[in-house]
């Protein structure tokens, strides 16, 4: 669920929807729904793509998904 709350938090800031996120990182149009409720943990591959559709560094997704687990 922490990733899916960053993951939201950083599309809506891109102004991004879930559908075009997913069309941009080559997933299934549904998958980005179903990792920001926390259904789906994201594989490495997922998470290289995400980052680079929101332009920003893998680590950022990471360390700020380390930062929601510790609250």
């Amino acid at each position: 669920m922490a990733f899916g709350r960053v993951l939201r938090e950083l599309r809506v800031r891109k102004k991004l929807s879930q559908e075009a996120l997913a069309l941009r990182a080559g997933l299934d149009r549904t998958y980005p729904s179903l990792l920001e409720r926390g259904q789906r943990q994201p594989t490495l591959a997922v998470v290289l793509a995400v980052a680079e559709v929101l332009e920003v560094s893998p680590a950022v997704l990471i360390n700020r998904t380390a930062e929601e687990l510790r609250k």
